[in-house]
């Protein structure tokens, strides 16, 4: 075995996340806002309540939760154009509005949320590795902020969020295992994994790639545990930004 280095490039130990915080009620109108930041990843996430289901649940008293996602045209070094122009969403758009989508519905109970749709908008300001990670964790934000709205106006009884949900990145660099990915890092790393993982530890989503060597067992049991401290830190700091 080499010995690794137990610092990583901008100085962080192997089981550091980023800088990360809550900008709670960033923009005025939406139900629920909040600018997330991992590090340099800044993601914008509305959640809008709207008082009606898709036609498919229509009668079943049941609600609904579904996200979209975009990259901002200058949100990485160069520019990209818009979806919209190009008249198509992209696959990587789609499959990462469909993983924050499920990533909230399962903490929701739908029955208490009633026959109403919260509909998350996440934006990506700039992108310096880990956008659907810090997508999901701020979109649980503003979610609670929406379902706040809801209490506080008297439309619902009680809370649907049953428990919090968060998601974080890691990844084998220079042969060491790491948590949250910036950029650079995430271009680097030998293998490359998303988790996302429920407040009470359980597992929404595991994604996980080998770029050239495949990992080991032992690999990824490390990996999932660098994971589950991450996503338990990153709940804290939803707690605390939630409760300010």
């Amino acid at each position: 075995m080499n010995h690794h280095p137990t610092q990583r490039k901008d100085g962080r130990a192997v089981e550091a996340l980023r800088d990360v915080s809550f900008d709670l009620h960033f923009t005025r109108y939406a139900e629920g806002s909040v600018l997330v930041s991992f590090g340099n990843t800044r993601v914008l996430c509305n959640a809008t309540v709207e008082e009606k289901v898709p036609p498919f649940m229509k009668g079943e008293g049941r609600g609904w939760v579904t996200a979209e996602y975009a990259m901002l045209p200058r949100a990485t070094h160069s520019r990209s154009p818009r979806e919209s122009t190009r008249g198509k969403v992209g696959g990587r758009t789609h499959e990462i509005q469909r993983l924050i989508g499920r990533s909230l519905r399962a903490v929701m109970d739908m029955e208490a949320l009633g026959e109403r749709t919260i509909q998350m908008d996440c934006d990506v300001i700039q992108a310096d590795g880990g956008t659907r990670t810090a997508s999901i964790t701020g979109a649980y934000v503003a979610m609670a902020l929406a379902v706040n709205t809801l209490l506080e106006k008297g439309l619902i009884d009680r809370s649907p969020i049953k428990e919090s949900v968060a998601a974080v990145s890691v990844g084998i660099v220079d042969g060491q295992p790491v948590l949250d990915l910036n950029y650079d890092e995430d271009f680097q790393a030998s293998v490359d994994m998303n988790y996302v993982i429920t407040e009470s530890g359980r597992f929404v989503e595991v994604q996980g790639t080998a770029e050239e060597e495949p990992f080991t067992l032992q690999e990824l049991d490390a990996l999932r545990d660098l994971a589950l401290v991450g996503c338990r830190k990153l709940g804290e700091l939803q707690k605390k930004a939630l409760e300010g």
